[in-house]
């Protein structure tokens, strides 16, 4: 009964604005939105990023405070060092960058998965960088974020710099962070070996897309005319950040993309029925563009995987099962053993989808 009641629902969800105003609200309440406010350390033009704090989580976790001149303040930055980092004090590690989503910050993916114990074995280095709550992982049209030069070129030779970052790297996203993803695959060939968008819009020319975009943007007191510009007096800057207009970008680079069919299950049990609510909106305009998007892809020879499943609503549950899931892949394209351990039992146990 529910599955009809809710397919009879998508049927008419363009014409729901009211639920998209709801879900633009209030897609915080699942994240967490308390935005950093890091002292704002200007750099010179033409400075390179540097570290200026380090503090010590535990053994392989550092948070990181970057002074950012294209930022023109300091960003935080979490990083997970590799198994033998100390041991091999000589060596340069492949790097995992995972990127956050909306209304949340770099301290998503250890909050909310057990990616270090995932990462126990594995010799790479994973950098979870700040984007703000509404950065789009964008240098902005009319503002003073510049997103992507932060985290695609500063924060790339900094890590290459003082963390031994090697020239082997995958970038993982969820939602906003997803998108970013495929932006920074798209926009820079050869950066990126792997990349993989969880949760994700691919299309910005889909009008609900575009329409959940500026209400949450407002909801952080956020323009999208500074992100992007106009999206029709600057329609030629919208299509740059628009991966499905871009498909042949993603040659040489393997895009997995994944996504719930937005009805609940039994993760999703003993949460808030609003909150579920929230999260089924979130998921419900997804499938479709992804579908499209994966074929325009493999028409221009794009290795593309994609994973649809069921139950799946937009949210962490989900989003960790798919960590476990696409972790060997991951570790293979960079490189490592598939498995991160040495007799890849255990790690290769946590991969399946229960």
């Amino acid at each position: 009964m529910l599955r009809a009641v809710w397919a009879y629902f998508q049927k008419y969800l363009r014409l729901n604005v009211v639920c998209l105003g709801l879900v633009a609200a209030l897609v915080s309440t699942e994240a967490h939105a308390a935005e950093q406010s890091p002292e704002d350390v200007p750099g010179p033009h033409g400075a390179e990023a540097r570290v200026i704090a380090v503090k010590t989580i535990d053994d392989r976790t550092r948070d990181l405070t970057v002074s950012s001149p294209a930022m023109g303040r300091s960003i935080p930055v979490r990083v997970i060092l590799p198994a033998s980092w100390s041991k091999r004090p000589e060596a340069t590690f492949p790097v995992l960058y995972m990127l956050h989503g909306g209304a949340d910050d770099y301290t998503g993916w250890t909050r909310e998965t057990d990616v270090e114990e995932l990462s126990q074995h594995s010799d790479v280095l994973i950098v979870m960088p700040d984007a703000g709550l509404d950065g789009y992982y964008s240098d902005w049209f009319a503002g003073p974020a510049r997103w992507e030069t932060f985290h695609t070129a500063e924060l790339v030779r900094l890590m290459e710099k003082e963390y031994r970052a090697g020239p082997s790297r995958a970038v993982v996203g969820l939602s906003m962070g997803g998108f970013g993803a495929l932006n920074y695959a798209a926009h820079h060939p050869g950066l990126f070996r792997y990349a993989a968008a969880m949760s994700s819009y691919v299309d910005l020319n889909d009008p609900i897309v575009r329409m959940v975009i500026g209400l949450s943007s407002q909801a952080v007191g956020v323009d999208i005319k500074q992100v992007w510009g106009d999206p029709v007096e600057n329609a030629d800057v919208w299509q740059f950040h628009n991966p499905a207009a871009m498909p042949r970008s993603f040659r040489g680079t393997h895009v997995h993309l994944s996504v719930g069919n937005s009805m609940p299950g039994p993760m999703d049990m003993g949460r808030d029925p609003y909150v579920i609510l929230v999260s089924m909106l979130g998921e419900a305009a997804l499938p479709e563009q992804i579908r499209k998007f994966a074929s325009a892809l493999r028409a221009e020879g794009v290795r593309v995987t994609t994973h649809q499943y069921e139950p799946g609503t937009h949210s962490w549950p989900y989003w960790r099962q798919e960590l476990h899931r696409i972790w060997p892949t991951v570790m293979r394209s960079l490189g490592l053993p598939a498995s991160g351990s040495r007799d890849g039992r255990q790690a290769s146990l946590r991969a399946r989808i229960r």
